[in-house]
């Protein structure tokens, strides 16, 4: 829905590549934290997701720099010593006629500023010292998209709000996230650390009331939960996934009402920097195996410049597959030995942007760590045209694995295709 500041949104955003960033995020904050219709979404700004996770000032901020233990329920907050954090919960739902659906709900939180050190004068303070119920260090939005297969639609919508008044927030015990109505709460007792999960996000043209469930305690990432994004000490996240959720409860399509059944993945990461300079975006693959494993995959690009020649991406060495067993178990293995084969690719007719649509990932050899699989999205255009452009959409999969047949649902996640001065998507192998 258009508003009257669009074009003064679009040019914070611009700033926000040179330190305007939280500039921005307090402003759409300020204009947005107000009483609204719930499908309401901000207008485009072209911020950039490189820009916003490469944090040139990290001053008064903690850093990811050692494997931590990760302790629950507690992790399941928030963690405000760092600039930034979010819940992230994708999906694969069936309903009873065999129609497939697609869903992302997350939830983000940013610092606008450090908060004082413990213990100083006005800790208490929210925001610089003010008293103001309204003042706040720290920002939230959340995305939440729908994918239709049969239907190709894709409906994606966005809502912002301060942390103040009780409009914003995560707790860890209950566990509850929420950006205005939409949420993820505690549904019942905790199993392995981690409760059944409520989600709750709706607009005019669809909703999700879901509740998620799991067996197993939640998988650390990376090196005991420390996930590089690059050789740059601090330059990384703490993240942990809840990679098989058994999904149930009903998807609302216009007056439409569904019972729907399926699959999900929670990612839960925080940091303070991420991306180093040169990194333009990632492409990221979770992927649900019907034989009991999950595939969770992410490739780092950056940008190396040929002399007389353009632009291309190759892969971070930081980049990474990870094999998750059923019982939780993890191999990591360095994406420079996977085949990472871009076989397709698609154009936005709104952002122009062109993405990568289809792949073959390939780990050759034998066992549980050899895949070959082709994965496809269910429709093309799963682009959010909300304040950070990117693609992330639900996607199937068919091959082998363990050299046996297998088919996956899963989802994907492109994001700095269509950036200034990023490399157009092309078929492409990584790390090779």
């Amino acid at each position: 829905m258009r508003r009257p500041w669009r074009p003064w949104l679009a040019v914070l955003a611009v700033l926000a590549g040179v330190g305007g960033l939280a500039a921005l995020l307090a402003t759409a904050a300020w204009r947005l934290g107000r009483t609204r219709p719930a499908e309401e979404t901000l207008p485009t700004a072209r911020m950039s997701v490189a820009v916003a996770l490469r944090a040139p000032d990290t001053r008064g901020f903690a850093r990811a720099l050692a494997p931590r233990p990760f302790l629950f329920p507690a992790d399941h907050g928030s963690h405000p010593d760092y600039r930034t954090e979010w819940w992230y919960y994708t999906g694969n739902l069936a309903a009873r006629d065999g129609r497939r659906f697609g869903f992302q709900l997350t939830f983000f939180r940013t610092a606008l500023a450090p908060g004082p050190p413990a213990g100083a004068a006005g800790a208490a303070a929210p925001a610089g010292g003010r008293t103001s119920a309204w003042a706040t260090r720290q920002v939230w939005f959340a995305h939440f998209a729908v994918t239709d297969a049969a239907g190709h639609r894709f409906l994606a919508y966005e809502r912002w709000e301060r942390q103040a008044l009780g409009l914003a927030g995560a707790e860890a015990q209950p566990f509850r996230v929420w950006v205005g109505p939409w949420s993820a709460a505690a549904a019942g007792p905790e199993v392995a650390g981690t409760p059944p999960m409520h989600l709750a996000a709706g607009a005019a043209e669809a909703a999700i009331d879901l509740v998620l469930t799991t067996t197993l305690p939640p998988v650390p990432q990376g090196d005991r939960g420390l996930s590089p994004k690059s050789a740059e000490p601090g330059n990384a996240s703490y993240y942990y996934s809840l990679p098989r959720l058994t999904a149930a409860g009903t998807l609302r399509l216009g007056a439409e009402q569904l019972p729907v059944t399926g699959q999900a993945w929670m990612d839960r990461e925080w940091s303070t920097s991420s991306l180093a300079a040169g990194e333009v975006g990632w492409d990221w693959f979770g992927l649900q195996l019907d034989d009991g494993w999950e595939l969770m995959l992410y490739r780092l690009r950056r940008r190396r410049v040929l002399r007389a020649a353009p632009a291309v991406a190759e892969a971070d060495p930081a980049s990474l597959a990870t094999l998750i067993a059923p019982d939780g178990r993890t191999t990591l293995v360095p994406l420079a030995a996977v085949r990472f084969t871009a076989t397709d690719a698609w154009t936005s007719p709104a952002s122009h942007a062109r993405y990568p649509s289809g792949w073959h990932l390939t780990l050759p050899g034998a066992g549980p760590t050899a895949f070959d699989l082709t994965v496809r999205p269910l429709i093309a255009d799963q682009e959010l045209r909300v304040s950070f452009r990117y693609w992330e959409g639900a996607v199937a999969a068919s091959g082998t694995h363990g050299g046996r047949s297998v088919t996956a649902r899963g989802y994907v996640e492109l994001t700095g295709y269509g950036d200034a001065a990023t490399p157009a998507a092309a078929t492409s192998a990584a790390g090779r």
